[in-house]
């Protein structure tokens, strides 16, 4: 039988009830779903070396001898296993945990492949962690090639989708491809099918990044064309109900207690001209975080309640969307502001969410503040006549037109703390006009960096003490989840949080958070951090965004090496919220000799406009084995500074088709799958 994009994955040899419900875990319940569900990396069985060979903190594979019977202790809640093997130039040490079943397999002089991550012990001794166990003939099979390793969820095998997909491509009927064999050729690109097939089974490197190049390419075309799209249909929106400038913004900012920079007031300007001009404002405001962004925001929102409509401000979490609605209710109050604001996210329940709802529907509500509760079908506004976006790069084009379509014509303001060089950014823009912060507020001081090696980590642990002694908080930045067989060198949220609380006094309050916590927990753990009810918050990236902590003023980036320029300079924005002096620690990983060039650069410059230009001229394109940093943007494999120029590619090509066949390229745009953007 043949598979489709649309058909169940339960239709499928070998999936069944119970491995359907974990494919739906990820998302996945159709084989196209599957299809698109590619590798987040890959792992080379090189060729196996000899003991004496052996180098420190990488992955090797040694064809060995087994020295003796295995042993077998408990430690802790762990039952290690361990046995000695070599070869004819040395010997390694085998710790296994939790696999005491290995003692029927190592059998004194047996022969098996050993791969995995070599340790130094202090008396010079070499050590396999965990390394997997494989024969010869079994070894054979994968020498010199690459296998994908997937995202994957708890009983969810990446060996199960390996085979899955192997069962599916096969018989997979793929879509016309929207280019043709002449376009394919000029671009230097690979077939729609071809991509497909050699993403999931590369024989070679140049197999992977061709494939990628490809659907690198795709993402971006679709992104494009979905621009473009929007940016047409703008240009001819005439702005039909104008605002009339009121006295109360110009006494609110009298009244603040700084002074707006010139590039507040510049922005502001253009933003209270778009409002009340001819043409229906959308408009980006970009600027560094802690560059006065949300005051803008506030007076936006306070014109369009002073001319008796309503505004609506979309946050991308609900700790960050109470946050901004918290700090309204407080200056309403300090400054007698003319404000009726309400509160919508998915934890406001029962009655309180039916009488925020009557609010919003009979206009009593001028602004309304939350998260994707704005967007949802039984939300009826009464006048909604602007939209605020903050972190726009968390929303993608499709959620901004929902909330827009909420009322006629709605002008839309779209914050973003993501600094992008100018050459991308007219790309990633094209549909907004933008307005840049371009300094910050004289009140804040600037970070100071410091990068060093993980044999400083005492003495930071001593700083981070001395920060929480004062009172202040900490966060932790791990690069992984948990720990990984693939990856056992990165630092993950699961160990460290345990490490941290056995190394610090148990006065000190620690949390952890993840991606994959449930929404609820999440809101939880960022609620409490907010609230000081935890000193030191370790976390993976997802803290980049949706969470203002001005008592927060030390931030320890772990495997700071791994991210792009750019993800570091936004992870630190998470310090230097407040009024104290705040620190950026960024810890590069054991083994590395010299201080990494991209570390130092964020040692000497606080600028994120500098560092977004220096990220592209660091960064190559097409590395396939990098750190993305641009998932933000809703792409599932492209970065915007490792593939700048496919992203460049794609916009030419979209901005040809328009000029030479603009029915094909309407066609295509109808096409767009907006649920990537």
């Amino acid at each position: 039988m043949g598979f489709t994009k649309d058909t169940p994955l339960q239709e499928v040899k070998g999936v069944g009830e119970k491995t359907a419900a974990l494919y739906g875990k990820v998302g996945i319940k159709t084989c196209g779903e599957l299809v698109s569900y590619y590798p987040r990396d890959y792992d080379y069985y090189a060729d196996p070396i000899m003991a004496d060979a052996a180098e420190e903190g990488k992955t090797q594979a040694f064809t060995l001898i087994v020295l003796g019977r295995p042993g077998i202790v408990t430690a802790g809640r762990y039952r290690l296993t361990t046995c000695r093997a070599a070869d004819a130039t040395g010997e390694l040490e085998l710790v296994f945990f939790n696999m005491p079943f290995l003692v029927k397999t190592l059998q004194p002089r047996s022969v098996h492949v050993f791969r995995g991550v070599v340790k130094k012990l202090r008396n010079g001794k070499l050590q396999l962690i965990q390394p997997q166990v494989l024969s010869p003939a079994e070894y054979e099979t994968l020498r010199q090639s690459y296998q994908p390793q997937y995202p994957l969820t708890k009983g969810l095998r990446n060996s199960s989708i390996i085979k899955t997909l192997g069962r599916i491509l096969p018989e997979y009927a793929f879509p016309e491809d929207y280019l043709t064999e002449n376009e394919l050729a000029g671009l230097g690109l690979v077939s729609e099918k071809e991509a497909i097939r050699k993403i999931h089974f590369p024989k070679t490197r140049d197999d992977i990044l061709h494939a990628r190049d490809r659907l690198v390419f795709d993402e971006f075309f679709r992104f494009v064309a979905a621009i473009r799209s929007q940016k047409n249909e703008v240009e001819e929106t005439r702005n039909t109900r104008p605002m009339h400038r009121i006295p109360d913004t110009e006494r609110l900012i009298r009244a603040l207690p700084y002074d707006l920079t010139a590039s507040q007031k510049k922005a502001y300007a253009d933003i209270e001209s778009d409002l009340c001009g001819e043409h229906v404002m959308n408009r980006l405001l970009q600027g560094d975080v802690g560059s006065g962004k949300t005051i803008l925001a506030f007076l936006a929102l306070l014109l369009c309640a002073g001319n008796g409509r309503q505004g609506a401000l979309m946050a991308p979490t609900e700790v960050l969307a109470r946050q901004h609605y918290e700090d309204l209710l407080r200056m309403r109050e300090e400054y007698c502001l003319p404000l009726t604001p309400v509160l919508l996210t998915g934890s406001v329940k029962g009655k309180e969410r039916k009488k925020a709802l009557e609010a919003i529907a009979d206009g009593t509500a001028d602004v309304v503040i939350g998260t994707h509760a704005l967007i949802q079908e039984k939300v009826s506004y009464h006048d909604l006549s602007l939209v605020v976006t903050d972190e726009q790069h968390r929303f993608g084009v499709r959620q901004r037109e929902a909330l827009a379509g909420k009322g006629e014509e709605v002008p839309v303001l779209v914050m973003s703390a993501t600094p992008i060089p100018r050459t991308l950014a007219i790309i990633l823009y094209a549909d907004l006009t933008v307005s840049q912060l371009t300094e910050l507020p004289a009140e804040r001081l600037p970070n100071k960096n410091l990068a060093c090696g993980p044999l400083e980590r005492g003495k930071v642990y001593r700083f981070i003490l001395n920060e929480i002694a004062k009172g202040h908080q900490a966060y932790v930045i791990c690069p992984a989840v948990e720990e990984s067989e693939f990856m056992p060198d990165l630092e993950n949220v699961a160990d460290y949080t345990e490490k941290l609380k056995k190394a610090l006094p148990s006065t000190i309050r620690i949390a952890s958070l993840n991606g994959r916590m449930k929404p609820a927990d999440k809101n939880q753990v960022m609620e409490d951090f907010a609230a000081h009810r935890t000193d030191i918050l370790v976390s993976t990236t997802v803290i980049e965004v949706g969470i203002n902590v001005p008592n927060a003023t030390v931030i320890l980036i772990e495997n700071a090496e791994r991210f792009g320029l750019s993800q570091l300079h936004q992870l630190r924005g998470r310090v230097g919220r407040g009024k104290d002096q705040s620190y950026c620690i960024f810890m590069y990983s054991e083994g590395i000799q010299e201080k990494p060039k991209r570390l130092q650069i964020l040692e000497k410059s606080n600028d994120g406009f500098q560092i977004a230009e220096e990220d592209l001229k660091l960064r190559g394109p097409g590395d396939m084995f990098g750190t993305r940093q641009s998932g933000e943007m809703g792409f599932a494999l492209a970065d915007i500074y490792e593939d700048a120029d496919i992203l460049k590619k794609a916009a030419s090509f979209v901005d040809d088709l328009v000029k030479k066949d603009p029915e094909r390229a309407a066609r295509f745009a109808g096409k767009v799958d907006f649920r990537s953007i």
